[in-house]
């Protein structure tokens, strides 16, 4: 019985650490919503419809 035993419990200690890790990674990831500030300060004279034109088309 302590053939399976010690294994078992050592592959359910791993399991709950990968998990509480996983857990802990994904929520980090998952808080860093935050939106980027626009850049508004095209000029006006030389844009299409208030849409600034890059380049030459």
């Amino acid at each position: 019985m302590a053939k399976f035993l010690v294994p078992g419990v050592i592959s359910a200690a791993a399991g709950v650490v990968l998990g509480a890790v996983a857990t802990f990674g994904i929520t980090a990831a998952a808080q860093d919503n935050t939106r980027p500030e626009i850049d508004r300060s095209g000029n006006a004279d030389s844009s299409l419809l208030n849409q600034v034109e890059y380049g030459s088309r």
